[in-house]
């Protein structure tokens, strides 16, 4: 049965499902190495204050991952479970590190780069795209606007 969705949109879909998993996976990995770089540089405290702040936000980036594969079609297991895999990388990235400090130190600015990219291309390649197909294309380039001037300003205020 196709559903809602023909075979096209539906494969279409997935596709854009799983392309957002990989980008939140792949945007993981620099911050787990933030975690270890931290750990193995800089003051327990303040590498605490850095694990539990980006494991504060590693939550809501779960709950989308599981919400976009529980919307094509996943279960509520299988979605929730891969979105915590998927932030399973975070852990091992930590390792490494902690483990390489000299070389993830010089690492980190270029990995964080790379997984913002990644997320950047499946926004503007994918996902609006298809809000403007369903008439809300304004706002998901409203949105992206916004969320470049907040964290511009957040970055501003807080550097």
């Amino acid at each position: 049965s196709e559903g809602i969705l023909g075979q096209d949109d539906a494969g279409k879909s997935i596709r854009r499902a799983w392309l957002f998993v990989w980008a939140v996976a792949l945007h993981n990995l620099p911050e787990g190495m933030a975690i270890g770089v931290g750990y193995a540089g800089i003051d327990i405290e303040k590498a605490n204050a850095l694990a539990t702040g980006i494991s504060i936000q590693d939550v809501p980036e779960g709950l989308v991952v599981a919400l976009a594969l529980r919307t094509v079609g996943y279960s509520r297991l299988t979605s929730v479970g891969l979105g915590v895999v998927s932030g399973l990388i975070e852990p091992v990235a930590a390792a490494f590190g902690v483990a390489l400090i000299g070389i993830a130190a010089g690492l980190l600015p270029f990995a964080l780069a790379a997984a913002g990219g990644a997320m950047l291309f499946v926004i503007v390649n994918d996902v609006i795209p298809e809000y403007r197909q369903n008439g809300n294309g304004t706002f998901a380039s409203i949105a992206l606007v916004f969320g470049f001037i907040l964290m511009t300003v957040l970055d501003t205020a807080l550097a």
